[in-house]
Order: C-alpha cells, then sequence, then structure tokens
C-alpha cells in the first residue's frame, strides 16, 4: 500500500521494551521475520505515542489530526534482495481516533482498534493507561523521567539503546485482508530520547503465560520522546506465507 508522505508532531512517545527469549519470539514470528538480538536476547515493546497536526506534506499544520496511540513492536531481521534488513513487526495497533480506525487497512498501512486511553503526565511524571474496545488489549505504564538505564539492561547506556530504536525505524504490519505486510518509516528531524524510570507496568500481551512462558520475558527499559517533529514515508509491502503474527492478545 502507497500513501502520500505524513507529516506531523511526536508530542510524546513511550518506547517500554522487554528483553525476551528469542526462540519464544520466534513461535510468534510470522514468515519472513526472526527475531533481531542484542546480546542474545530478542527485544519487543509497546509505543505509547500521542500525534498531533498530522496530515499530508506541506498541508499547513492546522488542517492536521491528533490523536493517542498504541503499537506492540518486535524487532526484527529478515533477508530480501539477498541483503539482511532490520526492523520492527508490528502486529497489532491501537488508538482513539475514529479516524485511524476506519482508514488503517484501507487508505493507511496497518489496521488499528479502537481503544481508550487515560493520560496523566506532568514534566517529569507519564502515567498512560491503554483498554481496547474489544477488550483484548490493555496496556499501563506509570514512570517518571531518569537519567539513566538500569544496571541490568542489555544496554550499555542510553545512547546505545537510543541508536538501536533509531535504527528500527522501519516498520511491517498485516495488510488486513491482502496478504503480505504493509510498510511504513518513521523520519524525525531531531531524534532524541529520555530514559525513563518504569514504577508500573502492565501488559496483556507480554503478562501472557500462554506466550510468555515464565523466565522468558523480563522489562528491560523504557524511553521518552517529546516534541519531535517528523515524517512517516511509506514504503514497498512484504509478501509472505501468514499474513497474521499467532500472538495472542486476549486478557
Amino acid at each position: 500500500m502507497r500513501i502520500p508522505t505524513i507529516r506531523g508532531t511526536i508530542d510524546r512517545r513511550i518506547l517500554a521494551n522487554f528483553r525476551i527469549d528469542p526462540d519464544v519470539l520466534a513461535k510468534i514470528l510470522p514468515s519472513p521475520f526472526r527475531p533481531q538480538t542484542v546480546n542474545g536476547f530478542g527485544i519487543a515493546g509497546i509505543c505509547l505515542i500521542r500525534l498531533k497536526h498530522i496530515r499530508p506534506k506541506n498541508f499547513p499544520a492546522w488542517v492536521g489530526i491528533s490523536s493517542e496511540n498504541a503499537a506492540h513492536r518486535i524487532a526484527v531481521e529478515w533477508d530480501a534482495d539477498g541483503e539482511l534488513c532490520s526492523g520492527v513487526y508490528i502486529p497489532r495497533r491501537d488508538t482513539s481516533s475514529l479516524l485511524n480506525a476506519l482508514a488503517g487497512g484501507r487508505v493507511f498501512p496497518g489496521e488499528y482498534h479502537r481503544a481508550t486511553f487515560e493520560v496523566y503526565e506532568t514534566e517529569t511524571a507519564y502515567r498512560i493507561e491503554m483498554n481496547s474496545l474489544d477488550s483484548t488489549a490493555h496496556v499501563l505504564v506509570d514512570g517518571q523521567v531518569a537519567t539513566s538505564l538500569a544496571p541490568d539492561s542489555v544496554f550499555s547506556s542510553v545512547a546505545d539503546a537510543s541508536q538501536f530504536f533509531a535504527a528500527g525505524s522501519l516498520g511491517y504490519s498485516p495488510a488486513g485482508e491482502r496478504a503480505g505486510f504493509d510498510g511504513l518509516e518513521l523520519t524525525t528531524f531531531d531524534w532524541r530520547v529520555e530514559p525513563l524510570q518504569v514504577t508500573s507496568l502492565e501488559s496483556s500481551f507480554f503478562d501472557n503465560a500462554g506466550v510468555f512462558p515464565p523466565g522468558t520475558v523480563e522489562f528491560d527499559n523504557a524511553l521518552l520522546m517529546r516534541g519531535i517533529e517528523h515524517e512517516w514515508l511509506s514504503r514497498d509491502s512484504l509478501c509472505c506465507e501468514s499474513a497474521h503474527a499467532r500472538a495472542n492478545f486476549a486478557n
């Protein structure tokens, strides 16, 4: 699916990331994706993002729309034309926007589920809770701005984590009723992240022992982005055997 370049502002983005047994991740990834690893661990997580002024490039900001969104992400790699590629596989997207939900998978890459978002935030504290209207996905992240990552993180520093996630800007989502995956790439004009010390974290997906047996998934880190101008660029779709991940998002 090809769309015009979309521009807007990342008003707030939280990436809550887990380190996961790569063999477990491999079981829920559809072909052609396989887990991308860091120090022997697969990396997956949740993106909680508030977008503002979203509109076609070259349109004035005042015509844009705003929305709260959540995306479940898995860092992946795959082979294409003899080259090793990397990015993220996004098995599920949730949104507060009816327009996003209606357009997703039809005129905009990726299917979207409607959800409610309860947000509390200050300059230093954030609490975001997402509940899908179909009752199959729940996320809660509560934390405060910090200065460093936890000592047990798989990343050696904030800069190390920042570089890894900046490189994972190309995302693929199931293409709905069509076979394959829709591609969308995030381009930022000033990539900046801050560590977030998480005090409470809930996820109906990553807490599901039927998908992630005890001991196979641990919280690793959370990163915060604020006030980032950006663009979404459409990328060529990927073909595959099955367009849907085998993950279970039920509570």
